[in-house]
């Protein structure tokens, strides 16, 4: 029988601490026994196993970044909205480390589109209307946007950036002008 009080979200949720405490190489179905107390076998009536756990931090880790970016970008167009969402991305993914980074694992087909990753395809897709990017400039341009954004945040909590004097801060600014004068300018094919 379940230990009471012990759920599948529940336990994401405590997955989701974990993570961003230790790493989401540390979200295993063991520490998460051992953090709540129980054995291991207690929690597998609400988990499969650790790649479960991971895709269950991840979907959860989309949701919460979508509401964030989606509250960031509410009321804005242009390059308003895209610093706000790059902002929103930027900020969660400081914040949350190990959410982040379980953001990223190889999800099925099924579980993707169940999650909220197609959100920020969609609100992403909306910053662009404003720049009025026909297709295929605007799928990609929706790749240089996510590139972009992960590349930089990747190697700024990585410790990337600390080789050098210059304010990581002044950098993104530049970073996110940058990004908005080539979707200003983009090439016609």
């Amino acid at each position: 029988m379940a230990r009471a009080g012990l759920t599948a979200e529940r336990l994401t949720r405590a997955a989701a601490e974990l993570a961003d405490e230790a790493g989401v190489e540390a979200v295993t179905v063991a520490a998460l026994a051992r953090r709540f107390g129980v054995r291991e076998a207690s929690l597998y009536s609400h988990l499969r196993n650790a790649r479960d756990l991971r895709t269950r931090v991840a979907v959860l880790s989309l949701a919460e970044l979508a509401d964030r970016v989606a509250d960031a970008v509410a009321g804005r167009a242009g390059r308003d909205a895209l610093v706000a969402f790059a902002s929103a991305y930027r900020d969660y993914a400081k914040r949350h480390p190990g959410r982040y980074a379980a953001m990223q694992v190889w999800m099925d087909r099924e579980t993707a589109e169940r999650s909220a990753a197609g959100r920020h395809s969609e609100m992403t897709r909306a910053i662009l209307r404003g720049y009025g990017l026909p297709e295929p400039a605007e799928t990609d341009a929706v790749r240089m946007l996510h590139s972009t954004f992960h590349g930089y945040v990747s190697l700024e909590t990585a410790g990337g950036f600390r080789h050098s004097p210059r304010d990581v801060d002044a950098s993104w600014a530049r970073t996110l002008d940058a990004l908005d004068g080539a979707l200003r300018n983009w090439p016609s094919e």
